[in-house]
């Protein structure tokens, strides 16, 4: 009984591991997921959300000193002064990833502590 068993069991996993992979591919290949894929690539490449790096979050006069620092120290580098009541926020850059955003995370920690990279979006 045991022995009949086992090719039973092996074959049925071998029948669910294909069909799930058959059916998977067989999704992808139709014209409509395609178009929507492009639309979704298209969308993101012009209005994509990617990532800052936030260096201080609080008062408005230390967020307006941070950021004359942050120009005197990087000048040529983006940076932003956002309100969100009540707090104020310094971010710069504007990276596409998080790995553009970390390796100047990293330059610019030489000179600020306590900075963050976030996400920017919905």
């Amino acid at each position: 009984m045991r022995i009949k068993l086992k090719p039973l069991s092996f074959f049925v996993v071998l029948l669910t591991t294909s069909y799930i992979t058959f059916s998977q591919n067989k999704t992808n290949e139709t014209t409509e997921i395609k178009s929507i894929i492009s639309k979704k690539r298209s969308f993101n490449n012009t209005y994509g959300f990617g990532f800052r790096i936030q260096l201080y979050n609080g008062n408005e006069q230390k967020a307006r000193a941070f950021k004359a620092r942050f120009e005197a120290e990087f000048p040529g580098n983006f940076s932003k002064l956002i309100y969100n009541a009540p707090e104020w926020k310094v971010q710069v850059g504007n990276y596409k990833t998080k790995l553009e955003a970390d390796k100047d995370l990293m330059k610019f920690q030489k000179k600020f502590t306590g900075i963050i990279v976030i996400p920017m979006g919905k």
